[in-house]
Parts: C-alpha cells; sequence; structure tokens
C-alpha cells in the first residue's frame, strides 16, 4: 500500500501539473488588454510621424512609408482585436472548463490506472547508496565497476585493481576509460608486453579501428618487451596498411605467421589481412607436440623404463624452469599440461593451468585454448600412475 505522505506527494504533484496547464487558459482578459494597448502605442507613433513630416525634420517620402508600416500593424493588431471580441464567452468559458475537469480528473485517473496495470508499490525502494553497500548480484555489472573504481579512489596505487577493470571497461564499450586503466596497471605495476599491447588495443578501439600514433607506440613497446607478441605485431601490420604502405604491412604479417603455431587461433585474421594487401601467407608450420623429438625417442630406445621415465621428467622440469622466467609462452604452457597428463601428475596439471590462467588472464583466446587443454587432461590424467 502506498503510504500517506507519499500519496499527499503525488496529489500535490498532480496539482501543480494541472495548474500549469490551466494557467495559460485563464489569461484571456489580459490578452485582450495588451492589444489595445499595443493599439494606443501605434496611434501615437503615427501622431508623432505627422508632426515630425509637419516640422520638416522626416523627409515627405520616409514619413510616408512610416506611416504605412504603423498602419500595417494598427490593423493587424485590431482585426485580432475583433477576432477575440467575436468569439462567444460562453463557448469560451465551457472549454476552459472542459480543459480544465480533464486535467483535474481524467489526466490523474488515466495515470492511476496505468499504474494499477503496470506498477508494483509492494517494491521496496532501491536508492543508489543502498545498492553499493549491498552485495552485487554478479550479473549487474555497474555495481561491481562502481565498486572498483571507489576502491582505487581510496587506493589509487592498486595496479591490479586497474588491471581488472581495464579489460571489464572494454567490454562496456568504454575503451578510453580502459586505455587509462592499463596505463595506471603500467605505471604501478611495471610495463610488460601484454600491459602495452592492450593499451594499445584499447585505443584502437577507441578511435574507431584506426591504429593512432599513441597505439602504434604502445604496440612498438610491446614487442620491444616480446618480439612474439602476436596482437602488437598484427595491429602494427594494421598501421602500415592504413598508412598506404602495403608492403611494410605484408612484412609484418608474414613474419607473424613465420613464427605462429599451426593452431594459433589469430592465423585466419592475420592470412586474410595479408591477401588483402597482396601478400602470400607461408606455410603453416607443423603443430609441436608433448613428446620428445626423434633424437630423444631413438635415444630412449636403448634405455630402461626408469630410465626412460626420468628422461621424460626431466624434460618436463626443464620446460617448467623455462616457463617460470618466460610465462608468456601459451604453447610452452599448452605442452607442459599435455605432459604431466601424460606423466598422471594430475595436481601438477591443475597448478600449471592455474599458473597460466593468472599469466593471461586478459587474453580470451589463450584462455580458450588452456580450457581445451584441461578438457583433454580429465580422461588423460587418470589413465597413469602419478609418481
Amino acid at each position: 500500500m502506498i503510504s500517506l505522505p507519499l500519496f499527499a506527494a503525488f496529489a500535490l504533484m498532480t496539482a501543480f501539473a494541472a495548474l500549469a496547464v490551466l494557467w495559460p487558459l485563464s489569461r484571456v482578459r489580459a490578452t485582450r488588454a495588451a492589444r489595445d494597448a499595443d493599439l494606443a502605442v501605434y496611434r501615437d507613433q503615427l501622431a508623432e510621424i505627422a508632426r515630425d513630416a509637419k516640422s520638416g525634420r522626416l523627409p515627405k517620402a520616409e514619413a510616408e512609408a512610416a506611416r504605412i508600416e504603423v498602419a500595417r500593424r494598427m490593423l493587424a493588431a485590431d482585426a485580432a482585436r475583433e477576432g477575440a471580441a467575436a468569439e462567444d464567452p460562453g463557448r469560451a468559458k465551457w472549454r476552459r472548463r472542459a480543459a480544465a475537469v480533464f486535467a483535474m480528473v481524467f489526466v490523474p485517473a488515466f495515470a492511476a490506472g496505468l499504474y494499477g496495470v503496470l506498477g508494483n508499490p509492494a517494491i521496496p525502494g532501491a536508492p543508489l547508496a543502498e545498492r553499493l553497500a549491498a552485495v552485487p548480484d554478479r550479473s549487474d555489472v555497474a555495481i561491481l565497476v562502481r565498486r572498483v573504481e571507489e576502491h582505487l579512489q581510496k587506493t589509487p596505487n592498486d595496479g591490479q585493481g586497474y588491471e581488472i577493470l581495464a579489460p571489464i571497461y572494454l567490454r562496456l564499450g568504454r575503451p578510453e576509460d580502459a586505455a587509462r586503466a592499463y596505463a595506471e596497471a603500467i605505471r604501478i605495476l611495471g610495463p610488460s608486453a601484454m600491459r602495452h599491447s592492450a593499451r594499445g588495443e584499447a585505443l584502437v578501439v577507441a578511435s574507431d579501428g584506426l591504429v593512432t600514433a599513441d597505439a602504434a607506440r604502445a604496440f612498438a613497446d610491446a614487442l620491444a618487451l616480446d618480439p612474439d607478441e602476436p596482437r602488437a605485431a598484427y595491429f602494427l601490420g594494421l598501421a602500415a596498411e592504413q598508412d598506404g604502405r602495403k608492403e611494410d604491412a605484408a612484412r609484418i604479417w608474414g613474419q607473424l605467421l613465420a613464427r605462429a603455431p599451426a593452431d594459433a587461433p589469430f592465423r585466419p585474421l592475420v592470412v586474410a589481412a595479408l591477401a588483402r594487401v597482396g601478400g602470400a601467407a607461408p606455410a603453416a608450420p607443423a603443430a609441436a607436440g608433448p613428446g620428445p623429438g626423434a633424437a630423444d625417442v631413438a635415444a630412449a630406445a636403448s634405455m630402461s623404463t626408469d630410465e626412460r621415465n626420468a628422461m621424460v621428467r626431466g624434460m618436463v622440469a626443464r620446460l617448467a624452469a623455462r616457463l617460470e622466467s618466460e610465462p608468456n609462452d601459451i604453447d610452452g604452457w599448452l605442452r607442459l599440461v599435455r605432459a604431466y597428463g601424460v606423466l598422471g601428475d594430475r595436481d601438477k596439471a591443475t597448478e600449471a593451468l592455474k599458473t597460466a590462467r593468472a599469466a593471461f588472464k586478459d587474453n580470451a583466446e589463450a584462455l580458450g585454448r588452456l580450457d581445451a587443454a584441461e578438457k583433454e587432461l580429465a580422461p588423460r590424467a587418470g589413465s597413469g600412475d602419478k609418481g
């Protein structure tokens, strides 16, 4: 039920709205008085023109033109006054009353009926302050973003907060805010190829697909830290294409494809871009498998079972050690996860997936490949003996 104070407030608002409609309808007499005043002014102007013409201060031609103009305005005002006077007073009064009844009765009644159909007075109020204080629903992204923004206002040196917020800004269609958040993350946490590349992409989205000079510098900084960062290479090739340097674009994209794995998810996009500038895509390299090379297989043929297991575990340990210092190698992480799966080390495989996801938390393509590797791991990890 609607409380009495709220009902009184609604009634007062309705009265003010009706008054705003009815007030102009009650000003007929004021309008007529204004027209009579205009006619009096025009008569004074005609008398003044006649005096100036008689005294010679106003030439005859100019006096005649001024007299005609004032007479025209006078006739128009007089015609308007006659039209108002010719109106039936009773009929005009009836129209005003009908409009008043409609504004005072039918408009509120229609609003109440519409609220009865669409409204729900049982729903409690939800002020913004209470919604921010409550535990937000996961689907209420705006509240979550506001929470993080308020946290960053209090702790402006929380680089992780900026790094978490930046990709959310980008998905919400706020690329300028995403670029600023990535810049703050770089300032606080230090530069990395992933952060520079992500900031450059946000700048490209903000400029409607144009690789600006600022974005190109971000991509160049990313490649300086990691020459194999594919996103930076792709967008630098796009910058060359937009500048009309098709040969440079073909060279950049060709080099990117030459070092990209055969199953890299970005290969179709780069191949299409390369064809657009008239370049030929190099042959895709063979997909690297998790097992040892040909020389390792030949050496393992003469080993005992324990020796072979020791050799494989040594190779896996070296790969894990390398990934600690080079965590941006997604193919290396995939090989490590598969190797742990073959060895039956489910716990190590899970830990490797967790570490890899942390390293590629802003790369949707890499996360998708890690998810696929985890699905492959489930049946494989249970088939081996751990140890």
